[in-house]
């Protein structure tokens, strides 16, 4: 059995965010000691390894549910588990096209900036100014900001 700190230790994950997982399901409950000590099994260790694993590679907690969901019942089809693999592979290069567009806009600021006063900065001109942008859609895919940003604007 392992206390919450040596299972933390164990996986390199805080003791908070090991609360947490508890919290949200994904680790099972721990046993108490006489102590009321959280005591952990070491298929725990093995599950939080995961849960940090899939953290690592950028999945959402919601697929990492499904996915130890999927880890939990072994006999049936790894179709599913694909599927969430395949979702967050699209997801990643989604983020790099999105991130080697924001690369090569900040690369022709810094670039196109002559160093002198502020008044004459090119950072501070196209952070200003987006129709000097070198991409013209700085959409991150979160509409709701957006959706955010409209609601907070004044009605003409």
């Amino acid at each position: 059995m392992l206390s919450i700190g040596k299972l933390g230790q164990a996986a390199g994950v805080k003791v908070p965010t090991i609360r947490y997982y508890e919290q949200i399901g994904l680790l099972h409950p721990a046993g108490r000691s006489e102590g009321n000590q959280r005591l952990y099994a070491r298929d725990a260790l093995a599950r939080l390894l995961f849960i940090r694993h899939a953290r690592d590679l950028g999945f959402p907690l919601d697929a990492i549910r499904d996915l130890l969901a999927l880890q939990d019942d072994p006999h049936q089809p790894c179709a599913a588990a694909d599927a969430i693999a395949q979702a967050q592979l699209q997801a990643v290069n989604r983020r790099i096209t999105q991130l080697t567009a924001l690369r090569c806009e900040l690369e022709k600021m810094v670039a196109q900036c002559a160093h002198g006063s502020v008044g004459e900065c090119r950072v501070i001109e196209v952070l200003g100014n987006h129709d000097l942008c070198v991409h013209p859609d700085h959409d991150d895919g979160d509409d709701a900001v957006t959706d955010h940003d409209h609601a907070l604007a004044p009605r003409s």
